[in-house]
């Protein structure tokens, strides 16, 4: 989906045997990485559904729904536990990536402030470096 140099992907539950992009069964979601931060919308029931039946995600979607705390939520369940328990302790994986975020975005800053100061900063020239150096050797 999308358009040139701009891609949105649909992340689909399909059968093996199809071409990739061909025939699906579900469309379970969409998938746009144009924006900071990326966007994933999911049909969450449905892809809980097509997980304990058995469908495979592919590495991409995989991380996706890592990343969105629907593997987590899928394997707790996997395991048994009860539902409040599982709640919150998605919730907490989800404040965190807020916070984890929100860090990242402030040290990417503080690289790009060093970058432009470092390139604004005043130059030593090559001779007076010499001299220093020959200063400090000479004492």
């Amino acid at each position: 989906m999308g358009k040139r140099h701009y891609p949105v992907y649909k992340i689909v539950a399909a059968d093996s045997r199809y071409p990739r992009d061909g025939r699906f069964i579900e469309a379970l979601g969409t998938y746009n990485p144009n924006i900071d931060p990326m966007e994933v919308t999911l049909k969450e029931p449905r892809v809980l559904y097509w997980l304990k039946v058995g469908a495979q995600p592919t590495e991409t979607v995989r991380n996706l729904l890592k990343n969105e705390g629907v593997m987590m939520k899928f394997q707790l369940e996997k395991k048994g536990d009860s539902a409040e328990n599982i709640e919150s302790k998605v919730h907490k994986f989800l404040s965190d990536k807020v916070a984890k975020i929100g860090r990242a975005k402030d040290k990417k800053l503080r690289r790009k402030e060093r970058k432009k100061e470092s390139k604004n900063a005043p130059k030593e020239s090559a001779e007076s470096v010499k001299t220093a150096d020959t200063a400090s050797s000479e004492s």
